[in-house]
């Protein structure tokens, strides 16, 4: 049965094992900011009300205004925060990427078409606001699944076809991405150990600056903070599974629970309490 939404402080979920690749949340009048992240699955976000900075393309933060829509692809680094002092309103829809192409690689024009390089993509066009309030609205109610998923893949075609309406913004250097490959294997597969610096230089034939750099270049983070950042990744599908967070936290290599509600309220902006409830 579909999960009731329930609050995470001013948070609000909406999650439905029938429809497992895509999940929903709603904030009002959130002060939490949030580290540099990315996470697996591709974003949607709109502002409601007052005003963001978004960070995670280009050199400069870009403000978003109520009524503006934000299009993050999967594993972006970026970050969505109230401007200072303030609160703000907005929604998020989170998709699974493999689920996202396939529905793409249904219309795509081109069946050679590389729909993984896709950059971020800011809006302001109320007519697409207001049909991206409309399809939350939908997946929030009771209504049934086939006529949510109908919505959800309409709205993705629409706005792919719409997309020349949307201010887009660069990606990362794909040829960096490509280069620290090797060591990003390496890190998934180390995850809960973690590797220091040194040994990731000696892995690359770099040394600790080229590595920083060029990591930071490729990523739009330190070895550090992607290392943590792919923890919290990890500990979300476990959370929602019902593991305990403390063991959550010594399995991915956390000091304690302490250091792990930390890291991950950083990351997401609610503990690992809420975000289960």
């Amino acid at each position: 049965m579909p999960q009731p939404p329930t609050p995470a402080a001013n948070a609000v979920f909406w999650r439905d094992p029938a429809m497992p690749y895509v999940e929903s949340r709603r904030a009002c009048h959130s002060r939490a900011c949030y580290k540099p992240h990315s996470h697996p699955t591709a974003s949607i976000g709109a502002v409601d009300q007052g005003t963001s900075l978004f960070t995670g393309a280009g050199d400069a933060p870009v403000a978003l205004h109520a009524g503006t829509l934000v299009f993050v692809p999967a594993s972006r680094v970026h970050a969505c925060n109230p401007a200072s002092g303030t609160a703000w309103s907005y929604q998020m829809v989170y998709l699974d990427p493999d689920w996202l192409h396939a529905v793409r690689r249904e219309y795509a024009q081109s069946p050679g078409a590389d729909l993984t390089t896709e950059p971020v993509r800011i809006t302001a066009e109320p007519g697409l606001y207001a049909r991206f309030c409309r399809l939350n609205t939908l997946l929030f109610s009771s209504a049934e699944t086939s006529d949510k998923e109908a919505a959800l893949i309409e709205f993705i075609g629409d706005c792919d076809t719409e997309q020349e309406q949307c201010l887009e913004l660069p990606n990362p250097a794909l040829d960096l991405t490509r280069q620290l490959q090797p060591i990003l294997e390496h890190l998934q597969g180390t995850a809960a150990v973690g590797t220091s610096l040194s040994e990731l230089a000696k892995l690359s034939g770099m040394s600790r600056y080229q590595l920083i750099r060029t990591f930071r270049a490729g990523t739009g983070m330190t070895p550090h903070a992607w290392q943590l950042n792919l923890r919290i990744n990890l500990a979300k599908p476990r959370i929602l599974a019902g593991d305990a967070i403390a063991g959550v936290a010594h399995d991915l290599g956390f000091a304690d629970q302490a250091h792990f509600q930390r890291v991950f309220k950083a990351h997401t902006g609610i503990t690992p309490g809420r975000f289960r409830a």
